[in-house]
């Protein structure tokens, strides 16, 4: 059987690091951006440039598999928490606090991944997960409590991003359904749902229009911070579970933090390094994750991207292609041992 690796965590781990990147940088530049919009008017815009980002990213049915009809009532779910919700709470929340607070509260939003992860999902989050997930909630508390950090702060403006969080949580959990679909065309449905759901609340509350430059912003925001990072967030849930992604995504409010800092906010204290090595730290377990033992694989039929040299991929072709590709497949029961992740083939009890 080929090599799995020792860490299969690794891939879905950096495309979760990936994500939070881009989800963490934006959150400052919303800041400044949402300011001079409607919070229905902002998010309409930043899931406009979302579904923009999922139309260039689309793949060839033959590479990817394709969104079905039974796939649309989740994703309207989604729309709902992840495109509305989420974003219009954060976006008011955003204009009543500061961009390091609200960075920092978004920390909660991988409790609530995996929460979720564990109760829809099942997925086996073991010592390993629990403290790398504490240790990222331990570096958010750091900085929240670090009596540099900005003083006085909005109390209805860090609940709002609270809802955030949480609405986001739903989202990721999920989102985690259509891991194995394109990305580009989840992201695609989910940002025009989202778009259309947050322009009519935004029409009907006669929000005003913001400035050419203001609704470019948005969009540019949009498709890098919630569009692209969408996508490796979904590839991250494909290759390392619901509640591992969202762990590993909770770096993105330190990232914001940063982002804050070098756009010129001087409200951290010296906290910010502690907070820093804390979730790092947590991070790292991640990276680290060796999880082996013999376990069985029931007869399963389904179709996702793969590739034939990953020990659960030997049904043959004529050719046998190189490289990705998508097809409805069987797998025939089996036992081996490997290290494994709770991905789509390893969902078993333990």
């Amino acid at each position: 059987m080929p090599n799995l690796g020792r860490y299969p965590a690794l891939r879905g781990a950096g495309l979760a690091l990936l994500a939070a990147v881009l989800f963490g940088v934006s959150t400052p530049l919303l800041q400044r951006a949402g300011a001079h919009a409607g919070p229905l008017t902002a998010a309409a815009l930043l899931y406009a440039g979302a579904a923009l980002a999922g139309a260039l990213l689309r793949q060839r049915i033959a590479h990817e598999a394709a969104l079905h009809r039974r796939d649309w009532p989740r994703l309207a779910a989604m729309a709902f928490f992840g495109a509305a919700i989420g974003p219009v709470a954060l976006t008011w929340g955003l204009q009543r606090t500061s961009a390091t607070s609200a960075s920092l509260m978004l920390t909660l939003e991988a409790l609530f991944t995996a929460l979720l992860a564990r109760l829809l999902y099942r997925e086996i989050m073991d010592r390993r997960v629990w403290t790398a997930l504490l240790l990222l909630l331990a570096g958010g508390s750091v900085l929240v409590v670090d009596p540099g950090a900005g003083g006085f702060v909005a109390a209805s403006g860090l609940a709002a991003v609270l809802v955030a969080t949480a609405a986001w949580g739903m989202d990721n959990a999920l989102s985690r359904g259509l891991a194995e679909r394109d990305p580009g065309q989840v992201v695609l449905a989910k940002g025009t749902l989202g778009a259309v759901l947050t322009i009519s609340g935004a029409m009907a509350l006669h929000e005003p229009l913001p400035s050419p430059g203001v609704a470019a912003a948005l969009l540019v925001i949009g498709a890098t911070g919630y569009g692209l990072s969408l996508r490796l967030y979904l590839l991250a849930q494909r290759a390392f579970g619901a509640a591992r992604t969202g762990s590993v995504f909770a770096f993105a409010p330190f990232i914001g933090t940063a982002a804050a800092m070098a756009l010129g906010d001087r409200s951290p204290g010296t906290g910010t390094a502690v907070a820093g090595v804390l979730m790092l730290a947590g991070v790292v377990l991640h990276l680290s994750e060796s999880h082996a033992h013999e376990h069985d694989h029931e007869e399963l039929e389904h179709e996702h991207a793969h590739v034939h040299d990953d020990g659960h991929h030997d049904h043959l072709h004529a050719p046998m292609p190189a490289g990705p590709h998508s097809h409805r497949h069987r797998h025939e029961q089996g036992r081996h041992s490997h290290p494994h992740v709770p991905d789509v083939h390893h969902l078993h009890r333990h």
